[in-house]
């Protein structure tokens, strides 16, 4: 019975007493855990995260009534299916899988916290950007076995026929930019992360800002459209009128005293094909004008629901929680394997 005991429980004493027998054991790798550990964190960058919040203004009837209601209570929104838009909020995440996109941040404007740093985006990232040495390192060996060949490629930079570096770039630009969209709510949240505290908040509001400009010019698309064309419209009307007021005037001075019939006939035609222009352009400017106000119609709004800030403290990585779950994890291990001959089950003791 006693043996059946000690089978199928622990003896905390002799535990104890095989750890400090092995303390020497101890004493060399958890020391060692500790400095290597340290070594290894160390060389890893630290990384700021910064976050915004903003809700845009849908576009297209609401989703409104008693089907609205009962959708809403078990989760879904139908608004988005109502939505006149073909880029509704839910697809703002998929931007960043354009390298339109993606390229346009490439030139803004950044500037580190100690203001060391002053330069756009993407000088920062192929300049300023710090990487683990090993990561160098491994680039370094990669270069050196890596065949050199002449890149071809357009004159002027495209955004679709990137370089093997400006590639390399867009991807790191994307794994520095998260869209997520709250599907309830419609609020978008944008979080970006950088090496340094005020260049992570700057690069979160230039991405709220270039989401903001695309949608905005996606709504307002076919009303600029309009005013363009009666713009153009009205300044023809305009200059036809404006002729059209001069040969009236010009033919009016010159036979100001002239009582012959032909000529009052030639007048009142001129002055009917001067009030004809007139009333074109007058229509057409009432036009341009209701296409004007058509355009600030379809602006949509958003609200900032939360503004970026410039983060306190870097969110990754956590040495210290790192170092201390480094050594727990060595001393488990090497407890295990002190101590696996002790919890091992004899055969005799099992039945």
């Amino acid at each position: 019975m006693k043996n059946k005991n000690k089978a199928n429980g622990i003896d905390y004493k002799n535990v104890i007493r095989e750890i400090w027998k092995r303390r020497r054991l101890y004493a060399i790798v958890i020391p060692a855990t500790f400095v290597l550990a340290c070594l290894y964190i160390i060389c890893i960058p630290r990384t700021f995260f910064s976050e915004t919040k903003v809700a845009p203004e849908l576009e297209g009837p609401s989703a409104g009534g008693t089907l609205s209601s009962l959708a809403s209570s078990f989760g879904f929104d139908l608004s988005d299916m109502q939505s006149s838009d073909a880029i509704t909020p839910l697809l703002y995440p998929e931007l960043l899988e354009d390298n339109g996109f993606i390229s346009e941040l490439f030139r803004i404007k950044v500037r580190s916290k100690d203001g060391k740093i002053d330069t756009d985006y993407h000088t920062y990232l192929a300049k300023y950007y710090e990487y683990p040495w090993w990561t160098k390192a491994f680039s370094w060996v990669k270069k050196l076995f890596k065949t050199k060949e002449k890149e071809t490629g357009p004159s002027r930079f495209n955004p679709y026929f990137l370089s093997k570096d400006d590639n390399d770039i867009a991807e790191t630009v994307r794994a520095s930019v998260a869209i997520k969209v709250d599907k309830k709510t419609g609020v978008i949240t944008i979080t970006t992360n950088a090496q340094d505290a005020l260049i992570s908040k700057t690069l979160a509001d230039s991405v709220r800002g270039h989401i903001q400009t695309l949608i905005t010019r996606y709504r307002t698309n076919k009303a600029r459209i309009d005013y363009d064309y009666y713009k153009k419209l009205t300044a023809d009307a305009k200059h036809e009128y404006e002729r059209a007021r001069q040969r009236y005037g010009g033919f009016a001075d010159a036979n100001t005293d002239a009582i012959l019939v032909a000529y009052r006939s030639k007048q009142d035609d001129l002055e009917n094909d001067m009030q004809l222009k007139y009333n074109t352009y007058s229509t057409l400017n009432t036009q341009l004008q209701a296409a004007k106000a058509k355009i600030q119609e379809r602006t949509p709004a958003f609200t900032i629901i939360k503004g970026a800030s410039v983060p306190v403290k870097a969110e990754k990585p956590k040495r210290m929680l790192f170092v201390l779950g480094m050594v727990f994890l060595a001393f488990f291990i090497t407890s295990i394997y002190v101590l696996k001959d002790i919890v091992s089950v004899p055969k005799g003791c099992i039945n």
